[in-house]
């Protein structure tokens, strides 16, 4: 049983971790906007190869966050310091917006292109500097444990599942618009940046004890 809940902790911790960054709701307007020419299945395509995209890139980092680790000489706690303080940052945008998520001219740039799923919307939209921060540092945690092939599995199972919860978001984004409207949205966004903020200063506060603790 204790197999059970070490796994169960590992996939929803990594939910947990991704999701405030991922923060789909955030692209909902980005959504509406890039794709406001295109019909309805043409928009869920796009949903689809987006979290599909996002998917595959965030786990690519957590097989190769390691090896990226050790041809940079980067240590643990180093990296998880950097890493809170990307997120922070990221939260604290999300608290304090001063501007859109992206350019007029990408904006435009999206608008003109007939597949968008890739850029803007898996990256940096939904697989950002920040995620990818995460990933990786779950990936150097996944290597300290006993099992290292069954924490990456389940690591990418959390991965998944934050993709799934992405695509449902997404592809709700019509109905999320005119319910939520624009203050709900930022209000939502709001609430993410805080949760952001929490997790970037606990990255960071776990990377100086672990510097401390080297010393």
């Amino acid at each position: 049983m204790n197999w059970f809940v070490e796994g169960l902790t590992y996939v929803l911790s990594t939910v947990g971790a991704l999701l405030p960054i991922v923060n789909p709701l955030s692209a909902v307007g980005l959504v509406m906007s890039i794709t406001s020419d295109l019909t309805e299945q043409e928009r869920t395509e796009q949903i689809r190869r987006a979290c599909i995209y996002m998917f595959c890139i965030l786990t690519a980092f957590l097989v190769a966050g390691g090896l990226i680790m050790n041809f940079f000489g980067i240590s643990i706690p180093g990296l998880r310091i950097a890493g809170g303080m990307i997120v922070s940052y990221l939260g604290f945008r999300m608290l304090f917006p001063e501007s859109a998520a992206i350019s007029g001219q990408e904006r435009a740039e999206a608008r003109a292109k007939a597949d968008i799923s890739f850029t803007p919307l898996a990256m940096p939209s939904l697989s950002g500097p920040g995620s990818i921060a995460v990933v990786i540092g779950m990936s150097t945690t996944v290597q300290m444990s006993e099992h290292i092939l069954v924490g990456h599995v389940l690591v990418a199972i959390g991965i998944a599942i934050t993709a799934l919860i992405s695509y449902v978001v997404l592809r709700a984004a019509t109905r999320l618009d005119k319910v939520l409207g624009a203050t709900g949205m930022n209000a939502m966004a709001r609430i993410m940046g805080f949760l952001l903020i929490c997790i970037g200063i606990q990255f960071v506060i776990n990377g100086v004890k672990g510097v401390v603790h080297s010393i």
